[in-house]
């Protein structure tokens, strides 16, 4: 007797194969989901637009709560609003137009009054207060460290330091050059030019050199740091602008750039502890979130940030040095000494990854309105500065592109680094990594913008006060 079970086939009838036209275009929920999916940066639309109605709601009332769901809301709207104009933009958009946007719109809207006082007060009460720019370089710096390759990490650490000095050197030279061949004079283009734009930002850059320019030239401070603000802040989008340039040509020239890579043949370290070749090469590029990562381990990776930042403010406390810095070398050497067990470093590149996407853009916008005195910026744009400037950006990093050539490092990634050190201190990288889509580089950029940029100024002051103004 024949099976009947195997002789049967079973045919799915067509109603069952194909959903029919109804459940296909129906809007809830698959039309709701599709909305959902669309995203102004990594906000859903209809999430962004009920924010926009509230934010709105709240300002026209005059009483915007103070608390911090409020700030991160207000925040991520201007922030991702912003830099999706920038990424819309024609030609722009491929030079760091989203970064430059939800920088420098914000700081245009604050001076003009365009943004509501109620507005305006939160994001800067809230930026100064929290100070959550160290935040997110302490959970970038660790995140990128601990995802590094131990060997290759050590050995970009230290060759870093040639191109950088080479930059300095060569841009310090031309910089000069041109701003005294324009009718600048020698001592102004190098004082107030060129030393302030490599000197790091504006608290570790512009204040500490206008304050010994005071105390040597017997000068007022506040008069010396006015002229010292604006090469420092038009230097910053000058590397912005040159950075995303430079993704472009790496886009193009995928042979010179390692897209967040100092150096060719640098592996992930989950590749020693056995995980596939092309899992460590995905990772290496931190492209992708390795694996499942255990919700405990992304925890304590974002505390072991917090705890590397607060063991570097109590190393400014007792020695002075910076604390990015401290924070910095402390990172690396946990990294070397393998003081971190491999699910906390993933933990931590799931950390570096979040802040990467989540909160550049809305930092950016905070730095924009609470940081960036657009009336400073908009003082530095005269003809002959904007030449001279230029001149000394290109030089910097042009002389990174070709030293690190030839030292065999990935010549557009070493420009980048270069970049930073003409960047308006940890504010500045971040807008100028952001631009370059390389946020990987933010250990290298902290050791441009602050080591650097320390010598710059201690070698400018001992210069000058031992051969005088």
């Amino acid at each position: 007797m024949q099976n009947s079970a195997s002789s049967t086939t079973t045919v799915p009838s067509p109603a069952l194969l194909e959903p029919n036209s109804t459940t296909r275009n129906r809007f809830w929920p698959e039309g709701w989901w599709k909305l959902m999916e669309i995203r102004i940066g990594i906000i859903p639309l209809p999430i962004y637009v009920i924010l926009f109605a509230l934010i709105v709601g709240f300002a026209v009332s005059g009483k915007v709560p103070g608390e911090i769901s409020m700030a991160i809301a207000v925040l991520a709207f201007f922030g991702f609003t912003c830099a999706e104009l920038g990424k819309r933009l024609p030609l722009l958009r491929n030079i760091g137009a989203a970064a430059i946007l939800a920088t420098f719109v914000p700081s245009a809207l604050t001076y003009y009054h365009v943004l509501p006082k109620p507005i305006l007060h939160l994001t800067v009460e809230f930026t100064k207060q929290t100070n959550f720019l160290y935040l997110f370089i302490a959970s970038i710096i660790v995140g990128s460290i601990l995802s590094m390759d131990r060997r290759v990490l050590i050995q970009g650490f230290l060759k870093i330091f040639i191109p950088l000095a080479a930059g300095t050197v060569a841009a310090t030279i031309v910089g000069t050059a041109v701003g005294a061949a324009l009718g600048l004079g020698v001592q102004h283009t190098l004082l107030y030019i060129v030393v302030p734009i490599m000197a790091g930002g504006v608290g570790e850059g512009a204040i500490p050199l206008s304050v010994g320019y005071s105390e040597i030239m017997h000068v007022a401070q506040g008069d010396l740091f006015a002229q010292v603000l604006p090469p420092v802040m038009l230097g910053s989008l000058m590397a912005i602008i040159l950075s995303g340039m430079l993704d472009m040509l790496g886009k193009r020239y995928p042979h010179l750039t390692g897209n967040g890579r100092l150096q060719a043949g640098e592996t992930d370290e989950s590749d020693a502890t056995g995980e596939s070749g092309e899992s460590g090469k995905a990772a290496a590029s931190n492209e992708v979130i390795r694996g499942q990562v255990d919700v405990g381990h992304i925890a304590a990776a974002g505390i072991t940030a917090i705890t590397l930042y607060l063991i570097g403010l109590m190393a400014n406390k007792l020695f002075g040095l910076p604390a990015p810095v401290a924070m910095l070398f402390l990172a690396v050497l946990v990294k070397l000494a393998r003081a971190v067990s491999p699910p906390l470093q993933e933990g931590a590149f799931v950390v570096y990854r979040f802040f990467s996407t989540a909160v550049t853009y809305p930092l950016l916008f905070a730095i924009g309105v609470a940081m960036t005195p657009w009336d400073k910026l908009m003082a530095a744009f005269t003809l002959v500065n904007v030449v001279t400037i230029a001149a000394t950006v290109m030089t910097l990093m042009g002389t990174g592109f070709v030293v690190g050539r030839l030292m065999k490092m990935y010549p557009i990634d070493t420009a980048i680094v270069n970049a930073c050190h003409s960047g308006q201190g940890g504010t500045g990288d971040v807008a100028i990594l952001s631009a370059a889509n390389r946020m990987q580089l933010m250990p290298f950029a902290q050791i441009a913008t602050r080591i650097g940029g320390a010598i710059v100024v201690t070698l400018t002051l001992i210069l000058l006060a031992h051969f005088g103004a």
